[in-house]
């Protein structure tokens, strides 16, 4: 991560050093072996990593440092997220910390919890959208399905049921989920194009069969709609 910040800024050596100490004192080798089935490589419990960023709060000094800290762990990294904010951050080093992102968590929280609280979240959806590296692209395209839900006007729905209906079948698995999710949740907050959304997903059957816990809802678009719509009108 590159920044603008003085060597007055930069944390102290000791306290670096005390951190990864820490984090590698919780590193569980089970905890990374279940997280490399899912393209993940961290071996520390979420909660506890959670917990250690609560107890330092906001350091953006730190943050960036911890950014820097390993290539080969990406547990660093997710502490930097939850010690930083929106605001820490200007829209060319979030660009990019999600091209340097190694892991899928690492883009999940970055996105989460900096880019789409950040006033920059709009230039970066432009920017990422229809980037030529899937993992970018889906990044705006996630941005997409929260601009569909929070702030609709000036999106065509219509040409993004275009596309999605073009290229969502054959795209690379991280792209397609972000394309499903806002096919899903164009069917779900717009009545007008709902039963076209219904109809791309029944057609392309992306998902379809994607096993599900119970009480839990399946990502397959037309119901994943029908359940949100259905919980709407109930409410």
């Amino acid at each position: 991560m590159t920044t603008n910040a003085t060597a007055q800024d930069a944390a102290p050596a000791d306290e670096m050093q005390a951190l990864l100490s820490e984090l590698d004192q919780l590193a569980d080798p089970r905890v990374r072996e279940i997280n490399l089935r899912h393209g993940d490589d961290h071996a520390v419990n979420l909660g506890a990593l959670r917990a250690i960023g609560k107890r330092l709060g906001a350091r953006p000094d730190l943050a960036r440092d911890l950014w820097d800290a390993s290539a080969e762990d990406s547990t660093p990294k997710l502490l930097a997220i939850l010690v930083s904010r929106p605001s820490h951050f200007g829209p060319d080093e979030l660009d990019r910390m999600l091209r340097a992102a190694p892991t899928p968590k690492v883009r999940d929280w970055l996105l989460s919890i900096l880019v789409k609280k950040s006033r920059h979240r709009e230039a970066l959806r432009e920017e990422w959208f229809g980037d030529v590296d899937p993992a970018v692209a889906s990044a705006g395209w996630a941005l997409t399905s929260q601009r569909v839900v929070k702030t609709p006007d000036g999106i065509d729905q219509a040409a993004l049921l275009d596309q999605i209906e073009a290229e969502m079948k054959t795209s690379p698995e991280p792209l397609q989920w972000a394309m499903n999710e806002c096919l899903a949740q164009i069917g779900i907050t717009n009545p007008v194009l709902r039963e076209r959304a219904r109809a791309i997903g029944e057609r392309l059957e992306v998902l379809k069969d994607y096993p599900t816990p119970p009480n839990c809802t399946s990502p397959f678009a037309p119901i994943w709609i029908d359940e949100m719509v259905r919980r709407a009108d109930q409410a």
